[in-house]
């Protein structure tokens, strides 16, 4: 059973500049990534999936391989994480090196940890999924959401929720936007790693943050001190 570990790190970024190797707290951020798939140990091999020399090289020297750049194609701003994932796995394939599962790790997400890889593999081949993913939960009902008119003025999205209390109303769950692991083959058949047949790992809105904008990237440096506070402090 061989499994491989995609980083996939292209070099541009609109928002937040050279947002997949910036520093967060002190390391850049995509060996956040690199380091919890390697301490995993589940992984045949950890790889990078760049355009960028710069990235290429942090990507070594934390112990994750490059062994062939992103063609031009995937590394505009259109290219999907499902484009990425295919290239790289058929680039393997034409190299003759084939694998059973993988899994996607984003560059910028320093909550993954070796152990929530692992409990999202076990699940992944207990469950026979398609894929698994972590999910948070909306902090405030979705259906009680609300939209701005054109005249200005808010109406809720779902009339019929106006006066349904909030604790009666079924949660909703986010992508926490971590990491993605799934079955190869039925990857390359499907096209897409989100089926009718996927399941995931609910974690709570400490353990995740988005990161799109320089506060985003605040917020999560302050989640992950904390977090790294109650470790401590529960020795």
């Amino acid at each position: 059973m061989s499994r491989l570990a995609i980083i996939p790190a292209r070099g541009g970024s609109k928002r937040i500049p050279r947002k997949n190797i910036k520093l967060f707290l002190g390391e850049p951020i995509i060996s956040y990534s690199i380091k919890a798939a390697l301490k995993s140990n589940l992984f045949d091999e950890v790889m990078v999936s760049t355009d960028d020399n710069e990235i290429k090289e942090i990507a070594l020297k934390y112990g994750a391989k490059v062994p062939f750049l992103r063609s031009d194609k995937n590394s505009n701003d259109y290219a999907t994480t499902v484009d990425v994932v295919e290239e790289v796995l058929e680039t393997y394939r034409s190299q003759k090196k084939q694998f059973d599962y993988c899994c996607c790790i984003y560059p910028t997400a320093p909550f993954v940890s070796e152990n929530l890889l692992t409990e999202a593999f076990h699940k992944l081949l207990d469950h026979k999924f398609d894929c698994v993913f972590p999910v948070s939960k909306y902090s405030f009902p979705i259906q009680r959401g609300m939209t701005i008119n054109k005249e200005d003025k808010i109406e809720m999205i779902d009339a019929s929720k106006m006066n349904v209390r909030s604790q009666d109303l079924d949660p909703s769950y986010h992508d926490a936007g971590q990491f993605y692991v799934f079955n190869v083959n039925l990857f390359l058949q499907n096209h897409k790693l989100w089926t009718n047949n996927t399941g995931c790992l609910v974690i709570n809105e400490l353990e995740a943050q988005d990161i799109d904008t320089e506060i985003d990237w605040k917020l999560a440096e302050l989640k992950y001190k904390l977090l790294v506070d109650a470790k401590r402090n529960s020795f």
